[in-house]
């Protein structure tokens, strides 16, 4: 009889690990963690890392300035936001935003126009924003704030709040069609682009999971066989990663393309839809 040890499916239990430290009221220990999962310690720190980029300590750490974003705009004064989100002082706060979103805490105060919320993913960092009306972003990317940046970048005018409580349930069904792609991700969105832009990717909605299409042939399908230029401009320009699949397009000659959130990403998520 063979005794080797049944193959585990990392992916998915980062992915439960990823929701055990998002669900705990205080960051829990890598070796509770590692109980619960039924792995060991030093695995569960190996390949977590790995494949996610950061440490389970460092993730819980990057939560805790989630609820800070999010504690500043409804706490009295910014010390009671930081001691509701779990820091042990004003410093350690002080140093964890401006490091990892780029602002003070009390920057963060008052802006609530568009939620926000980024946590990890099997394609590493995912931040999701969206207005009353639907999802306006989602990307990936390694470093937090960089990725808030480009949010910035993208909407200047928005005030941004961060809001788990309202995003948490489309993001994890987001995280889950990453692992188990399924046909369709019916999640309500706010698209915003140019005319031009918009009917590029009414087209790509239309693409099978599992199948890819050309840039020229997008073009052709949108009656402009010359504009290939502006159809990868226009994928490039893409604010909804996998909602809107640009990464189903690809080169006449068969290869990947360019792809807004990296080219590996983008081969991964092909692979999975491929089955």
């Amino acid at each position: 009889m063979s005794s080797r040890r049944p193959r585990i499916d990392w992916p998915r239990l980062l992915v439960e690990a990823c929701r055990l430290i998002e669900t705990s009221e205080s960051a829990p220990t890598l070796a509770s963690l590692a109980a619960v999962l039924g792995v060991s310690a030093s695995e569960l720190q190996r390949q977590f890392t790995r494949r996610l980029g950061v440490s389970p300590k460092a993730y819980a750490q990057a939560l805790a300035l989630h609820r800070l974003a999010r504690n500043v705009a409804h706490e009295k004064n910014t010390l009671d936001a930081v001691y509701a989100a779990g820091y042990e002082s004003v410093a350690a706060a002080y140093d964890n935003a401006s490091s990892r979103l780029g602002v003070s805490p009390g920057r963060l105060r008052g802006e609530l126009a568009m939620d926000w919320w980024m946590g990890l993913s099997d394609l590493g960092w995912m931040l999701m924003a969206a207005t009353a009306k639907g999802i306006c972003w989602l990307a990936f990317g390694e470093e937090p704030g960089a990725m808030l940046e480009d949010l910035r970048a993208a909407f200047p005018k928005a005030r941004l709040a961060n809001d788990e409580d309202r995003l948490v349930d489309w993001f994890n069904r987001v995280r889950d069609f990453i692992l188990l792609p399924r046909e369709a991700l019916d999640l309500p969105l706010d698209v915003q682009g140019t005319a031009f832009q918009a009917s590029v990717w009414k087209v790509l909605a239309k693409i099978p999971l599992g199948q890819t299409v050309s840039y020229s042939e997008v073009a052709r399908r949108l009656g402009r066989d010359k504009a290939v230029r502006a159809v990868a401009s226009a994928c490039a320009r893409n604010k909804l990663a996998l909602l809107i699949p640009c990464h189903r397009v690809i080169a006449a000659d068969g290869g990947l393309g360019g792809y807004r959130w990296g080219v590996e990403r983008k081969a991964r998520l092909l692979e999975r839809e491929r089955g």
